[in-house]
């Protein structure tokens, strides 16, 4: 695919149409604190992996309404003192896989957590722990328009909620030090990393990659590629809804929680990225609130964005950070 977003210096100074609601942050202090209600419950079960160089732990924790959610914790081998913690989301349809698979950032010294995300873990990886309970309205195949009836059904609303739990959990560690966090996660996990940047004050930085779950608007009618794609084939079904999906998915969008950014972040995109357009992407960072931010743009690639070039750039920043 050859460029079908705008060019470049536009791309830089894109800001999206779209419009928190009102009640944006009531919501999600309400939310929130619902879900604190709940004991954390962070428990972390020693795992024989046959690895040598890290120690792993079977996590679960009590995520939106309780429900347990599933992670992996891994540590360099021989820790003995409170390390920078990376706390990792996945993309859409992956689950937590298996331990083996998560090496690089205990590699680097550093504590890592992975989540898995509630209900998915069946489409592709090695698989997924976690159930998602909550039923809802009729939706279209897969996950972008579960609950998409009211913001209190939504399934981004489970699922970010988790996320935030999941940093809590992370936290309750004895090995990790809370004030060096950082959140990363590619395209479905640079979205949830998104929104955990806005939720969770006090993190030391947010590196969100080819992030999905913004500008919904823009999203929608720009790419017929899935998972975007999902929120169209519902409303060609559910005619004269439009109005009422794109109220739901505002309390939901990147560009709201990057308005709130409180981190400094390093973002990513890919100029011919058809799941992610890199405008949707660029709203989300020219939204982003902290001033410590940049950038990095792969001109000729699509959803994989810089793939391990931008692990590569990802590994020299955040040495800066945590």
């Amino acid at each position: 695919m050859a460029l079908f977003d705008l060019p470049l210096d536009e791309l830089r100074e894109y800001r999206s149409a779209s419009t928190a609601p009102d009640d944006f942050d009531a919501f999600w202090a309400e939310t929130l604190a619902e879900a604190r209600e709940y004991d954390l419950d962070a428990r972390f079960e020693p795992v024989d992996t046959g690895l040598s160089t890290v120690e792993v732990f079977d996590v679960t924790f009590a995520g939106f309404g309780g429900h347990p959610v599933k992670g992996w914790l891994t540590l360099p081998a021989g820790a003995d003192a409170p390390l920078a913690l990376v706390v990792q989301f996945i993309g859409y349809g992956g689950g937590r896989g298996l331990p083996h698979e998560h090496l690089l950032w205990a590699s680097t010294g550093r504590a890592h957590f992975v989540m898995d995300t509630r209900g998915q873990g069946s489409e592709w990886g090695a698989g997924g722990s976690t159930a998602d309970p909550v039923g809802g309205a009729p939706a279209y195949p897969g996950f972008m328009t579960r609950g998409i009836d009211a913001p209190q059904n939504y399934y981004y609303r489970r699922v970010f909620t988790d996320a935030v739990r999941a940093v809590e959990a992370a936290r309750s560690h004895p090995l990790t030090d809370a004030s060096r966090t950082v959140a990363i996660g590619s395209s479905q996990g640079g979205g949830i990393a998104l929104a955990v940047g806005a939720l969770v004050p006090d993190l030391a930085g947010v590196a969100p990659d080819v992030p999905f779950l913004c500008d919904f608007p823009r999203a929608t009618t720009l790419t017929d590629r899935q998972p975007y794609r999902e929120i169209g084939l519902y409303l060609r079904t559910h005619r004269g809804r439009t109005e009422e999906t794109l109220r739901t998915l505002s309390y939901f969008d990147g560009v709201h929680f990057a308005a709130r950014g409180r981190a400094p972040a390093l973002f990513s995109t890919a100029l011919e990225d058809e799941t992610c357009p890199p405008s949707t992407v660029f709203a989300a960072f020219n939204a982003w609130a902290h001033e410590d931010k940049r950038i990095e743009v792969y001109e000729f690639n699509d959803h994989e964005g810089g793939g391990p070039y931008q692990e590569a750039v990802k590994l020299r920043w955040m040495r800066a950070y945590a």
